[in-house]
């Protein structure tokens, strides 16, 4: 019987080889076996097909891998670095697919880790604290506090996926009073590069507990966030549609408004200039969004006073209506591109200048079904103040002295790989002659916010020197073989930034 069994095994082999590699194969041989989605299948191209930006799913990976457990996630890795030992297993590692550029969350020729099933959102009242899956999306984790009375910092979108962006960063409605999102984390469990499962806080592995927020994907896979949490019962919020004539007046309103945060640390607010070709008019879209149940607050009476707004959507509202209702179409191809500059109107009023140029470019080449908005928001000194206290992160805000920013990105998005030069050369060269602008009356920044960041940008260099250094200490210690810089192509690698 055990000469039988052996056989049919052997025999199988060459079939699960076609439909995917040696690297598959080694899965395969492995107890993840009912784990792996080959091409071909439903499954398979169901999942390819929930990313959020269609380049992605261009890719095809050999097979896609889908643990249920850290333990698992641990085994994945243990199996895809020996098997590497003869032939090279390149991976990459997908949460929420939410990042719009090709090979971010995907690969060819190779493995995705897809965490969609380690997703739990789990409230401890006793601690008040949440742990959450990185597989899990945000409105996953609104739904399940909303009713307990309690929220976290989280993100503005429904469908972003909880990993990328606390390890990104994170901005979020919250944070004018409660900080970013990676510095609501109060503990990580990471699976490393040799599978060990550890933990990391402010008091374990505290170096890399630091570089995790902001690091991305450099030092292993994190399995679990456990955040802190805080009472809540509501908000005020919505979307405001105005004309494109109002744009000075929103730009005046957002300068002060990003100027007195201290005085409402409940408040946020995203100015976005706006093009979409099946409305074809250019439009004003103001996210207005503060963290109290109280109808329109004093901190918006500048922008409420603006008149001839088109439509209205505020009032109060839960968290998990807000972000659905700037969940993006799945639909498209996008792009993100991102700059930060002081918050100066001088700046803005050049940037909408140079905006209104290149949207009369594409109006006039584009085709189909496409859409602009640039968006502007405050990056106040109140985003970070309680970092270092919560045992520091590597973005290197603190270094500007206090001064208020301005976040700036370009979120594009069309039909058709053969308009992708197109619109990619659009975001580039609209980064490009803002900073440059910028930089000639010494308001630029060279922060650059990841979770933005188009490929060709090199958003951890712009966290300073002194956390370049840290983050390839720690890559380095917990990654000596340099699994995470090598194998996984993915993402921003503090390798690759000297």
């Amino acid at each position: 019987m055990i000469c039988i069994i052996a056989l049919l095994a052997a025999a199988a082999l060459p079939v699960i080889s076609a439909q995917g590699d040696y690297c598959c194969t080694a899965l395969y041989r492995s107890s993840l076996q009912d784990r792996l989605l080959f091409p071909n299948s439903t499954t398979y191209e169901s999942r390819l097909d929930s990313y959020f930006d269609v380049k992605q799913r261009d890719i095809t990976p050999n097979c896609i891998v889908q643990p249920r457990s850290t333990q698992e996630v641990s085994l994945v890795v243990k199996t895809l670095t020996v098997a590497s030992i003869t032939k090279l297993c390149r991976f990459a590692i997908r949460s929420g697919g939410h990042t719009p550029y090709a090979g971010a969350s995907n690969i060819e020729d190779g493995v995705t880790i897809d965490l969609q099933y380690i997703n739990a959102v789990e409230y401890d009242a006793k601690k008040s604290i949440v742990r959450v899956g990185p597989g899990a999306i945000w409105d996953g984790v609104f739904t399940t506090l909303e009713p307990l009375g309690v929220i976290t910092t989280g993100g503005r979108s429904s469908t972003v996926g909880v990993g990328g962006l606390t390890l990104g960063g994170g901005i979020s409605y919250f944070s004018p009073e409660h900080g970013l999102i990676c510095d609501n984390v109060q503990e990580f469990e990471v699976v490393l590069a040799d599978g060990r499962i550890v933990t990391a806080s402010k008091t374990t592995n505290s170096d890399l507990f630091t570089v995790l927020k902001g690091g991305n994907n450099n030092f292993g896979i994190v399995t679990a966030f456990k955040f802190g949490t805080f009472n809540y019962d509501g908000m005020w919020g919505g979307l405001v549609i105005y004309p494109n004539t109002t744009i000075q007046d929103q730009f005046k309103a957002l300068v002060n408004f990003a100027n007195t945060i201290d005085k409402n640390p409940k408040g946020a607010a995203i100015v976005m200039p706006v093009y979409q070709s099946a409305v074809g008019s250019d439009l004003i879209l103001n996210a207005y969004d503060y963290a109290e149940p109280v109808p329109r607050p004093a901190a918006y009476e500048e922008f409420l006073k603006i008149p001839g707004n088109i439509s209205d959507t505020t009032g109060i509202r839960n968290m998990s209506s807000l972000a659905e209702e700037l969940a993006g179409s799945m639909t498209s191809r996008v792009y993100f591109g991102t700059l930060t500059f002081a918050n100066d109107l001088r700046v803005m009023t050049e940037a909408h200048k140079i905006y209104m140029g290149v949207l009369a470019n594409l109006k006039a080449k584009a085709t189909g079904d496409w859409g602009i908005y640039t968006l502007y928001q405050p990056l106040p000194p109140a985003y970070w103040r309680q970092s270092v206290a919560r045992g520091g992160n590597v973005l290197g805000l603190e270094r500007f002295n206090g001064q208020v920013l301005c976040l700036y990105q370009p979120y594009i998005s069309w039909q058709g790989a053969e308009q992708d030069a197109l619109f990619q050369a659009a975001g580039a060269d609209l980064i490009s002659r803002i900073r440059a602008f910028a930089k000639s009356i010494d308001k630029d920044n060279p922060y650059l916010y990841l979770d933005y960041a188009d490929n060709t940008q090199d958003p951890l260099s712009g966290y300073g020197a002194e956390n370049v250094k840290k983050m390839k200490a720690a890559a380095k210690k917990y990654d000596p073989f340099g699994v995470f810089q090598n194998l996984v192509p993915g993402g921003f690698k503090i390798s690759k930034v000297t």
